[in-house]
C-alpha cells in the first residue's frame, strides 16, 4: 500500500491569529464584514452538508454532473499524472477525476483542516494502493511549496469557492496559482454562472432555513473561540443580489440596537437596529469574464464545460 504523506505548512496557532485578525478588522470597519471562511466549524461543515442537498442549492449538483459526464475528456485534455486540489475538504468532489486520470500517480489535497486531509487521504490509499498521497495542510490563499510529484500536473479549484474571493483577492489567488504551473501543467477552475436572480437568491435562501443556521453559526463560533457574546437569534438572515457587480452577498441583520464585547479582542461592537453584517460574497460569473481574470495572471483558457441546464462550468486553463 502506498503511504500517506502528510505535510503542516500552516502554524499550529494560524488558525487562531488569523481569526483574531479577521474579527478585529471586520467588527471595526464600516460596513462590518467577516470573511466566510470561519462558517467551518464542525457544526457549520454539516450545515453545509445539508445546504447541498437543499432541492434550490443547484452548484454542487451541476458541478458534479459535469465531472461525473466530462472527466474523461477532462483527463484527455490534461494528461495529468499528478492532481493538486485545493481547498479539498473531504476530496469527494473528485473522484471522476479520480477515477478518470488513468495515468496518475499522486494526489495532493491541500486544506487547512488536518482531521478532514488524514480521513480522506487514509480512504484513499486503501482505494487506490497505486496512488501516492501527499496531503498539505496549508491555507491556499497564502503562497505554496507544492512537494516535488511527476508531471504535466493539474490543480483543482472546485466548488464555485472561488467566487467567495473579492476582485483583487482573486486577482492575487490565480497569480498564485499561475507561479505554481510549469509548461504542459493545467488549471482546472469551477464557476458558478450568471443566471435569473430568483434562483439564485433561492440558493442562499432556502425555505427550510438551512442557510440561515449556516448563516448565523459563525455567531457561535465567535462566541466560542473569542468568548464573545452574540445572540444569533438577534440577528436575521439576508440574501440579496446586487446586480452590478453580480455576487450573491449574505449578511446578518441586527433586530435591535445591542452592543456586542469580544473580550478575547478588548472589543465592544455596537450594532444600530437594521444594520448589516456581510459574511460572504458568492460572485457569479460569465465565459468571458473568466477567461479576462485567467489572462490577467497569465493563464488562457482552452476548455469549457457546463452542466445541461448551464448552470455551471468548469474550466481548463494553461500557463501562457
Amino acid at each position: 500500500m502506498s503511504p500517506l504523506h502528510v505535510t503542516r505548512t500552516l502554524a499550529e496557532d494560524a488558525t487562531d491569529a488569523a481569526l483574531r485578525a479577521d474579527v478585529l478588522g471586520g467588527l471595526t470597519a464600516a460596513p462590518k464584514w467577516l470573511p466566510p471562511k470561519w462558517f467551518y466549524d464542525a457544526r457549520g461543515s454539516e450545515l453545509f452538508e445539508r445546504i447541498t442537498e437543499l432541492p434550490e442549492y443547484y452548484p454542487t449538483r451541476a458541478e458534479r454532473e459535469i465531472l461525473a459526464t466530462r472527466s474523461g475528456e477532462i483527463a484527455a485534455a490534461s494528461g495529468a499524472r499528478t492532481l493538486v486540489e485545493l481547498g479539498s475538504g473531504s476530496s469527494e468532489k473528485t473522484r471522476h477525476l479520480l477515477e478518470a486520470l488513468t495515468p496518475l500517480t499522486a494526489y495532493v489535497p491541500v486544506d487547512v483542516s488536518e482531521s478532514a486531509l488524514t480521513r480522506a487521504g487514509r480512504a484513499l490509499v486503501a482505494e487506490r494502493p497505486d496512488l501516492e498521497v501527499h496531503a498539505l495542510i496549508a491555507d491556499f490563499t497564502a503562497p505554496l511549496a507544492l512537494p516535488a510529484t511527476p508531471g504535466p500536473r493539474l490543480l483543482a479549484f472546485l466548488g464555485g469557492t472561488i467566487g467567495n474571493l473579492l476582485p483583487v483577492e482573486r486577482a492575487a489567488f490565480l497569480a498564485s496559482v499561475r507561479s505554481l504551473l510549469s509548461p504542459g501543467d493545467g488549471f482546472l477552475l469551477g464557476t458558478d454562472l450568471v443566471k435569473d436572480e430568483r434562483v439564485l437568491v433561492r440558493a442562499y435562501d432556502d425555505a427550510a432555513g438551512v442557510t440561515a443556521a449556516f448563516n448565523k453559526n459563525v455567531l457561535n463560533v465567535l462566541d466560542r473561540e473569542l468568548g464573545a457574546d452574540f445572540d444569533p437569534e438577534a440577528f436575521d438572515h439576508v440574501a440579496l443580489w446586487d446586480a452590478g457587480r453580480e455576487w450573491i452577498e449574505m449578511r446578518l441583520r441586527s433586530r435591535t440596537d445591542q452592543t456586542v464585547k469580544v473580550p478575547a479582542l478588548d472589543l465592544a461592537v455596537d450594532f444600530a437596529a437594521g444594520e448589516t453584517l456581510r459574511t460572504e460574497v458568492s460572485a457569479k460569473f460569465r465565459k468571458e469574464g473568466v477567461s479576462a481574470e485567467l489572462a490577467a495572471a497569465g493563464l488562457e483558457l482552452t476548455h469549457w464545460w457546463t452542466d445541461a441546464q448551464d448552470r455551471f462550468a468548469l474550466s481548463l486553463s494553461v500557463p501562457r
